[in-house]
């Protein structure tokens, strides 16, 4: 069984007792966390919400906060002697799926 979910501004594809990372959530390692923007829920038939599915959920357990390896952007103007170096690691949450619930 699967879901489409939405969270952050981004939507993923999600299985049971599997990972996901998403963006940050502020919620502490070990709890859980529940998503209600259910889009699609498939398995032997699939579910389509218009644009959710009411009454469907996504719980799973966050299990790690962090962030990503760092993006370089180097952006330099030729013969002018000017250069601009930039670094960004964009945070994450790495959430366990339990259960997915119609």
């Amino acid at each position: 069984m699967y879901a489409i979910i939405e969270t952050g501004g981004k939507q993923y594809k999600v299985e049971e007792n599997k990972p996901v990372f998403v963006e940050k959530l502020d919620i502490e390692e070990g709890q859980e966390v529940t998503f209600d923007k259910v889009l699609l829920v498939g398995s032997r038939s699939i579910t389509v919400g218009t644009p959710t599915i009411s009454g469907a959920k996504v719980t799973g357990t966050v299990e790690k906060q962090g962030r990503e390896k760092k993006v370089v952007t180097f952006k330099y103007k030729p013969k002018k002697h000017s250069h601009t170096k930039k670094g960004h690691r964009q945070p994450y949450t790495k959430v366990v799926i339990k259960k997915i619930e119609v």
